[in-house]
């Protein structure tokens, strides 16, 4: 009832304020019909108090998102479902969702009622430019008299997750040879290439090809033995994104980290595809991505990955070369000198396909493509210690140029300073 009381509404407040001063003034002028006003006045909003309170903790709710991830500038639906649990009808209910403002307003909904056992379900959608990881919850239900005397609020604990991922672009094919080196040079090895003599044989199995059989184990076993099927050799690679706050221009969904962002995811999406093992590595070192749905992982990561005030890509080559195994390596950098070129080049050996996505980050502030200096002297450095160049300057979308990274010419300068 104390709840109920401090739930009433400011016109609640008013009738309970006239009623009690209608019953004062019917006592000391003896006035029965004023009396009687009093209290019919005063016991409405108590009355309403009453019962608005007994139904404070009869519904129940859940929350359903499709999907619970969405691309940059997608939308989801938000579904919201209210129970009511008891064998009354609910009066009024006014519903608020928590929303954080860069998915949008508020959304709010009334019910005129719920009956006994029954199911309102309530959709709404959902869009937001930024990526990001969005907590969407918990729901506000008011639960109002019919004559607006009482409104209480009741707060439910469940809350989900929007994941916003960057935008993911589908990329052309385009051989990469020595992708594969990190795991074996191609896609599957035979255990057989070995030699007999370093062949792990089976017991022969109905349906088995006989072209399989191992004669000297069958010989020394006294039983057909197979040799064992191929096994599968995962292939391995490192995708590296320059975060670097002083290497990007622009601000918002435009600027060139987001555009770095989303090359990455891209990039990133397109090689899992292809059946590459793929390791996620900032100028802040390696994250760390689950080895199942490696493509959500990844997508995941890059949701919530941020600029860092971090100066030099030095972590970042350290974890490239703790990197061992890998047979591809995807560099996507903002600006960086020639020096930072040297050291990053130096990664690149004779069993690393090295592909560097150069983001002519001077055209996000209006500059002609290619008219910066240090970004043709990098791109020369890179080139010169075996690295594929991709340009993508302001404007231009990662699978138009992607077909670059197939490429194995030489970028030089020419004696004008021009690219040759």
């Amino acid at each position: 009832m104390r709840a109920g009381l401090r739930a009433l509404t400011a016109r609640g407040r008013s009738f309970l304020a006239s009623g009690v001063a209608a019953l004062v003034m019917a006592i000391l002028l003896g006035e029965n019909d004023l009396f009687r006003i009093g209290v019919l006045v005063a016991a409405l909003p108590l009355l309403a108090a009453m019962v608005v309170a007994r139904t404070r903790y009869r519904l129940s709710c859940a929350r359903r998102l499709d999907p619970a991830r969405a691309e940059v500038g997608g939308e989801a639906t938000v579904t919201l479902r209210l129970e009511n649990v008891t064998r009354l009808p609910t009066g009024l209910l006014l519903i608020e969702d928590t929303v954080p403002y860069a998915l949008g307003v508020r959304p709010r909904f009334v019910l005129d009622k719920v009956e006994a056992r029954g199911v309102r379900e309530i959709d709404y959608r959902v869009r937001s430019d930024l990526r990001g990881r969005y907590t969407i919850g918990p729901l506000s239900v008011r639960i109002a008299d019919p004559f607006g005397l009482v409104e209480l609020s009741r707060s439910f604990t469940i809350a989900d997750t929007l994941v916003v991922t960057p935008q993911v672009v589908p990329l052309p094919h385009v051989r990469l040879s020595g992708e594969w080196t990190g795991g074996g040079d191609s896609r599957t090895r035979s255990v057989a290439a070995a030699g007999d003599d370093d062949v792990a044989p089976r017991e022969y199995r109905q349906g088995d090809d006989l072209r399989r059989v191992h004669w000297r184990s069958t010989a020394r076993r006294g039983e057909l033995m197979v040799r064992r099927e191929e096994q599968q050799w995962q292939s391995r690679g490192a995708l590296l994104l320059d975060t670097r706050r002083h290497a990007h221009r622009g601000e918002g969904p435009r600027s060139s980290f987001e555009v770095a962002v989303s090359a990455a995811a891209s990039i990133g999406v397109h090689l899992a595809h292809e059946g590459l093992g793929l390791r996620l590595v900032t100028d802040q070192g390696a994250e760390h991505l689950t080895d199942t749905g490696l493509s959500w992982s990844l997508l995941d990561t890059l949701a919530v990955v941020r600029q860092s005030p971090v100066r030099s890509l030095d972590m970042a080559v350290s974890a490239l070369r703790q990197g061992g195994g890998d047979g591809l390596v995807v560099a996507v950098l903002g600006s960086l000198d020639p020096e930072e070129a040297r050291e990053l080049g130096r990664v690149r050996h004779s069993g690393i396909t090295g592909v560097a996505v150069l983001l002519d980050v001077d055209t996000w502030n209006g500059s002609e493509p290619g008219s910066n200096e240090d970004y043709q002297a990098v791109q020369a450095v890179l080139s010169g210690y075996g690295w594929r160049i991709v340009r993508l300057p302001a404007g231009t979308s990662i699978a138009s140029v992607w077909q670059a990274a197939g490429s194995r010419g030489r970028y030089t300068l020419s004696p004008a300073g021009g690219a040759a």
